[in-house]
């Protein structure tokens, strides 16, 4: 199907001029749609949903329309604009969310956030500590958001003990001896943190940690910037806007953020977590979410950094014992390497759990004390 018959499917202002693909995703195929509206031009990203990865494309559409035109609402009370705070999708023009072709390929769209920016990586504690405060606006302002309401898109998706139990466990019992052999002391690390990897599932299930909104991908890059004065505009990538812990969000920030190296380096000498990185992160987070969060966890911030280090080298080790069939790799032993780099990084920030927790601690008693004298 030709791309401009499916971009002429949507409730698009204006005459179509151009159609082009656009950036380097892995995961979705998109496309910006330029439009020109009695002389002004307009644009719009149209993307094609990887249904391989997400398998139930209405659910995954019903959270991202029931999350942003809700914060839409909130952002609207706050006198700020809702048409660049957040994403605004566009229906077809029968009102669907979504336009599903007859082979079964599914297209979606919104409007392009004009004059923003995004990062892949932050050169500066300062710019990290800005996307903290991004995710941490997100957080607060879906806090009274009926999480249980939302589906659950990638069932599982941060239950570090399941993925253990079903996933991990699965792939040594699969795996041949050579294989075992050349991972023996990878598996003993991470079954010797087993006690570890249902804490905050436990947690929550005990009713100590609340459910909430969770954006579940909180790279840098899922941060839009204003391009004059660099100051955040908007979270992107909603695809897996799912009910979870906040705390899967934040550990999963510092784990790509605060590392000191890219998670395929080789040399482990290298990697380490950044501490300056982290005290920056937490304070942009708390400056927005503080009030949000129990204590409860904030107690676990500085913990969920491992967890979720943990379980994505964990992911990566079973995909490399499975004959890596899941993550793209550039080379055989590519899935080793990241397993052995987040595993280096885990031991990292074991070492530093006191000092993190410490940092947590001082930042979120400074911002009390702040709004006690307001």
């Amino acid at each position: 199907m030709d791309i401009k018959d499916v971009v002429k499917q949507f409730g698009f202002e204006g005459e179509l001029k151009s159609v082009n693909e656009f950036g380097s995703g892995h995961i979705n195929k998109t496309y910006i749609a330029l439009y020109d509206c009695n002389g002004n031009e307009k644009r719009y990203v149209v993307q094609e949903i990887n249904t391989a990865v997400f398998k139930d494309p209405e659910g995954l559409m019903e959270n991202v329309f029931a999350v942003t035109e809700y914060l839409k609402e909130i952002i609207a009370e706050n006198g700020g604009n809702p048409e660049r705070e957040t994403l605004s999708f566009i229906r077809t023009r029968d009102g669907k969310m979504y336009y599903e072709t007859e082979e079964g390929r599914c297209f979606r769209a919104y409007v392009f956030v004009e004059n923003s920016v995004s990062y892949d990586s932050a050169d500066t504690p300062e710019l990290f500590g800005k996307s903290g405060a991004a995710f941490g606006k997100f957080q607060n302002m879906l806090a009274e958001f009926p999480a249980e309401t939302l589906n659950e898109t990638i069932p599982n998706f941060h239950n570090t003990a399941w993925r253990f139990e079903n996933e991990f466990l699965q792939s040594i019992f699969a795996a041949s001896n050579e294989l075992l052999s050349e991972c023996e002391d990878d598996i003993e690390f991470v079954t010797a943190r087993r006690d570890d990897m249902s804490v905050l599932s436990d947690l929550l299930e005990d009713g100590k940690l609340p459910l909430r909104v969770t954006h579940n991908d909180t790279k840098l890059n899922n941060v839009m910037f204003d391009e004059d004065t660099n100051e955040c505009v908007c979270v992107i990538d909603l695809d897996t806007v799912m009910p979870g812990l906040a705390l899967y969000d934040f550990g999963d920030s510092i784990r790509f953020g605060a590392s000191t190296a890219a998670e395929d380096e080789q040399n482990l000498d290298n990697v380490s977590l950044d501490l300056d990185y982290f005290k920056a992160y937490v304070r942009g987070y708390l400056s927005e979410a503080g009030e949000t969060l129990t204590q409860e966890e904030k107690h676990y911030l500085a913990f969920s950094a491992k967890l979720m280090t943990l379980e994505c080298g964990m992911r990566f080790l079973t995909d490399y014992l499975n004959g890596n069939i899941y993550f793209k790799t550039k080379y055989d032993k590519h899935n080793l390497i990241r397993a052995r780099n987040q595993f280096k990084l885990v031991e990292d920030i074991e070492g530093k759990l006191d000092e993190m927790n410490r940092i947590v601690r001082s930042i979120d008693l400074e911002f009390k004390a702040k709004h006690l004298f307001q």
